[in-house]
């Protein structure tokens, strides 16, 4: 992952709306969720939905597949983890970083 995918997927994810879509999207997992489940749950006109699930689609933090009459969307984990590879890389110089990370509640 370069510098320009890593800007791109950031500021993707640098609008509240969008990043409340992708957390939304990573709570779900694999299931992945439709367009009208998002917009209900999240309390969303369809084309401010859409709008952003564009903008998370063309990053690459979101995929898009067709299911029958349905789109399904899913948030895209291995560009994820590559995003925050690539924040992480070479941390605290390779010493054992001074703050450790409190357990994931999940």
């Amino acid at each position: 992952m370069d510098e320009s995918d890593v800007v791109t997927a950031l500021a993707a994810l640098a609008h509240p709306v969008r990043l409340q879509i992708f957390r939304a999207l990573v709570v779900v997992g694999e299931a992945g969720l439709t367009p009208g489940v998002m917009g209900e749950a999240l309390q969303m006109p369809n084309a401010t939905l859409s709008f952003h699930l564009k903008e998370l689609t063309r990053s690459g933090l979101v995929t898009q597949e067709r299911a029958s009459r349905n789109l399904v969307y899913r948030a895209a984990y291995e560009r994820m983890n590559a995003v925050l590879g690539f924040l992480t890389a070479n941390c605290c110089a390779g010493q054992a970083c001074a703050v450790t990370a409190p357990p994931c509640p999940c």
